[in-house]
């Protein structure tokens, strides 16, 4: 899929959107990634592609995900929810099987969506102390652009910037890459407030923003409330209510273009890269991603 589209679609290409949009990631779970013949045959070599761990899913399929992705040219980087990791030796465990089976030198750390912590670790930041990470090239860590309730549940910002002040002075102490890589959000002009307002609070991480892929209305208003996406919710509201376009599969075009050109008019801008959450399956993603980056020779 990455070679030569039809020449008209190429000549539609934003140029300033297709240089925005290299060095993307996407993601998938073990059971979504079965869905795919052979990696190469959809995303460009190198991608970096994240490995999304569900409550439930053995090691064993996360780890043979990983050396998967790895044999077919792709970067793993799984995620590492803490509130599912029962202790030390459990992480350990699991960091060893990812080094030995499927080189991994990138990983995710988060909290994790569950409620109540299976063992000893409820945060990203008890994960870092541990020290484990140590030969890990790139650490990603995450960031809410529209805040996160589960974190504030008054709907603040005080523990989620508390959060962010760590993570930064953690960055600063390891020779790790780090990161913020973020829930996804459809409205360009809250990511823009919010990434320039944790660099004037001196938090300089990279952001590598979420970005929800192609996929039918109603699948990504569930998915947007279930993740508590905030201010933004009002694009797919606004969408649901206009009957013309109800029935339309959504793009992400309009929020990746403003963002695009925001970045092009402020090289300084906090963003680093896109991930795409392929909500819609990554092959629908992963079409749309060739068509936005493919440029006329």
């Amino acid at each position: 899929m990455f070679g030569l589209g039809k020449r008209e679609e190429v000549d539609r290409v934003d140029p300033v959107v297709a240089a925005f949009l290299q060095g993307f990631s996407i993601e998938v779970m073990p059971r979504t990634a079965e869905k795919v013949e052979d990696f190469r045959a959809i995303l460009p070599a190198g991608t970096r592609v994240y490995v999304a761990h569900i409550e439930g899913t053995p090691i064993e399929e996360m780890v043979a995900t990983a050396a998967r992705l790895r044999k077919e040219g792709m970067e793993p980087m799984p995620h590492f929810p803490a509130r599912i990791i029962a202790d030390r030796d459990t992480l350990q465990g699991w960091i060893a099987r990812y080094r030995a089976e499927a080189d991994v030198r990138q990983a995710l750390l988060l909290a994790g969506g569950v409620a109540e912590p299976a063992g000893d670790f409820h945060s990203s930041m008890q994960l870092l102390e541990t020290g484990l990470f140590g030969a890990f090239e790139r650490l990603h860590v995450a960031g809410h652009p529209e805040g996160n309730r589960d974190i504030d549940p008054d709907g603040g910002d005080a523990n989620v910037s508390d959060a962010l002040r760590w993570k930064q002075r953690f960055s600063e102490t390891t020779d790790a890459r780090m990161a913020l890589a973020t829930q996804f959000a459809f409205d360009a002009q809250p990511i823009i407030a919010w990434a320039d307002a944790i660099k004037a609070a001196g938090i300089d991480l990279p952001i590598h923003i979420g970005i929800a892929g192609p996929a039918k209305l109603q699948t990504l208003l569930k998915f947007a409330i279930a993740c508590g996406v905030g201010p933004s919710l009002k694009v797919l509201q606004k969408r649901a209510a206009d009957v013309t376009k109800l029935l339309l599969p959504y793009e992400p075009d309009e929020v990746v273009a403003a963002l695009a050109h925001h970045k092009a008019a402020h090289p300084g801008f906090g963003i680093e890269a896109v991930h795409i959450f392929p909500l819609g399956g990554i092959k629908t993603s992963a079409a749309w991603l060739d068509k936005h980056t493919k440029v006329a020779a």
